[in-house]
């Protein structure tokens, strides 16, 4: 999330991913004030106009929050109020309006009171690093962002190779050239670049980056044991053993470490761990949670309001707690153990 402290009540917010979303809706409460852009339905003081049809115009709004949730579960924050201020006179102040808050879009949020736990999301992804997946092989190539444990994907690009039992006029430079173009549409300055997939086909893609010098900025890894190209060599990586090694420190690599270590208390049949909403729910009263993962389907399948608040109070208590969605394996995983899991700090009986 891209941040500017305006003073010490307001602070400027721009969501980049699905994670920094869903911390906004853990942010923004009834009562708050949300200024940004939006659009509003104008009605026309023409001659003949249908009194039906409007224009439909871009302005700035001051909104008193009056109710805030999720839109088709992750991808979008719906903002509801009541307008105080606005940067057009045809908008008048009290009527009701709605933000739709999506990725890359701007708004200020003015608290009278900011809570540590919501300075702590705002600034949490912060110094997230990226990195841009590239699974090659001579026929087709996938790439994929990911970012904290959420992917990605732009569509396979495809060489036009025959393969061995044809002889074509095939050249692997124009191949690479097109996934150079493709990857720059998704990189970003922090990203680094891991590329994988079977035969040297990979590092032949690897030297040619590193000789363009918009590339040599980047911190490009090689990585074997992959033998899969495209969409199909992304999830594979994604699900390995070298992802954690490499991306240690990626979150991804931290919640799947995690669900492992569920998965090995399950079991022994240890009692320090939980599955589930009302497990977690009863755990965290007790304050025997130490690390929790939630997956979208947690929010789908229990009361949205219930669900943030229960998280806020987790991470108030010193629970490190970590969203998945399901465009990762790790996402499927959690969604099919309850949508909602955690490691304990001793073991508890339910």
């Amino acid at each position: 999330m891209i941040t500017k402290i305006i003073d010490e009540n307001s602070i400027a917010v721009m969501p980049e991913d699905s994670d920094d979303l869903l911390n906004l809706r853990r942010i923004i409460k009834e009562g708050d004030r949300i200024v940004g852009d939006t659009t509003r339905a104008i009605k026309l003081e023409k001659d003949y106009a249908r009194p039906d049809k409007g224009e439909r115009i871009r302005v700035r709004i001051a909104l008193n929050v009056e109710k805030i949730l999720l839109d088709d579960v992750l991808d979008r924050l719906r903002i509801g109020g009541t307008i105080s201020e606005s940067s057009n006179e045809s908008v008048s102040h009290g009527s009701h309006h709605s933000f739709i808050l999506k990725v890359n879009d701007s708004i200020t949020i003015t608290k009278k009171n900011w809570l540590p736990i919501e300075k702590k999301l705002v600034e949490s992804n912060n110094k997230q690093i990226g990195f841009v997946l590239i699974a090659i092989d001579t026929g087709d190539c996938g790439l994929a962002r990911l970012r904290g444990t959420h992917l990605e994907f732009i569509p396979n690009i495809y060489s036009g190779s025959g393969g061995k039992r044809y002889k074509t006029s095939f050249n692997i430079e124009n191949f690479f050239e097109q996934i150079q173009q493709a990857a720059i549409s998704i990189v970003r300055e922090t990203d680094s670049i891991v590329i994988f997939g079977p035969g040297e086909t990979k590092k032949r893609f690897s030297n040619f980056l590193q000789k363009s010098q918009n590339w040599q900025k980047y911190k490009i890894q090689v990585v074997e044991g992959i033998d899969s190209g495209g969409e199909d060599g992304i999830y594979t990586f994604t699900k390995s053993q070298t992802m954690r090694e490499i991306m240690s420190e990626s979150k991804l690599a931290k919640v799947s470490s995690i669900i492992d270590e569920i998965m090995l208390r399950a079991n022994k049949k240890s009692r320090k761990f939980t599955m589930g909403f009302e497990e977690t729910y009863k755990a965290n009263q007790l304050g025997a949670v130490e690390l929790l993962v939630f997956s979208d389907k947690a929010i789908q399948s229990n009361d949205e309001q219930q669900i943030i608040e229960f998280l806020n109070d987790a991470e108030s208590k010193g629970v490190k707690t970590y969203s998945v969605d399901s465009s990762t394996d790790i996402g499927l995983r959690v969604t099919g153990l309850g949508g909602i899991v955690s490691l304990l700090r001793y073991a508890i009986e339910f």
